[in-house]
């Protein structure tokens, strides 16, 4: 079974390459280069406005740095539990690219021509790259889907006091953002210990059990997948400054 993996430039993708490795043999590393700042920032801005998107940037800078700081035990501890390798990729299965949806990476995918593509912390990827193969696109998205779309999931599960819906999703890819078809989801166990910083190690951690086993049904062609109904499906975004410091204040979320 062929395997590709698109990704962009996140610790992530190494914690999923150390651990498909152990189980299915992976054909190539797909990676791209990220996105300039400018342009995130001014398409941030014509979504969100900005002074949103500068309260925005003020928590990135100064809360989600610090956080990071002050948890590295946290999340040490955290990776050894769960196993998360972060070991470079092999050299020879790692190809650089611009965008994961310029036609370089299209007609590399066309000449591999995998079973299943795995992604993880890239753009939003282009129809013409989803209709190039007949690949099975699957995702682990840091949130339960459809309540928990976008970005932080697991934070924004806590502050909606949701905590049945604080975990993580594996399904397939769509052209929408994390409205895929569900093949497995599972809740993390927060501790008086975690905060933003550590929330996503702690759903990478739980997650890879799940795509291990996506990736074995997918072998014996035993697939699943389910959808939602009758549920509320919300796009979420990075948190701003104030909004973190008064949920902190009054709900206690870290």
């Amino acid at each position: 079974m062929k395997i590709i993996i698109l990704s962009g430039k996140v610790e992530s993708t190494l914690f999923i390459y150390n651990a498909v490795k152990k189980h299915h043999f992976i054909d190539q590393v797909i990676i791209e280069e990220k996105v300039s700042a400018y342009k995130v920032i001014f398409s941030r801005i014509k979504k969100l406005g900005l002074i949103k998107v500068i309260n925005q940037l003020f928590f990135q800078v100064l809360i989600s740095k610090l956080l990071k700081i002050i948890s590295t035990d946290r999340i040490s501890e955290i990776k050894k539990k769960y196993n998360l390798n972060n070991n470079k990729i092999d050299l020879n299965k790692t190809t650089y690219v611009s965008s994961i949806n310029d036609n370089y990476t299209i007609n590399l995918i066309k000449k591999i021509d995998p079973k299943v593509i795995i992604v993880n912390g890239t753009r939003i990827i282009s129809k013409n790259v989803l209709e190039c193969t007949s690949a099975i696109f699957i995702n682990t998205h840091a949130g339960i889907t459809p309540e928990y779309r976008g970005v932080h999931g697991g934070y924004w599960s806590l502050i909606n006091n949701d905590n049945d819906n604080c975990g993580v999703t594996i399904h397939l890819v769509d052209k929408g953002i994390d409205t895929g078809d569900i093949i497995f989801q599972k809740k993390i166990k927060i501790s008086n210990n975690d905060n933003f910083s550590t929330y996503p190690f702690l759903q990478y951690g739980i997650a890879l059990p799940s795509l291990i086993s996506a990736l074995n049904n997918i072998k014996i062609k035993k697939l699943k997948t389910f959808k939602k109904t009758n549920t509320n499906s919300k796009l979420f975004y990075h948190p701003t400054l104030t909004g973190y410091i008064y949920n902190r204040i009054i709900n206690g979320v870290k």
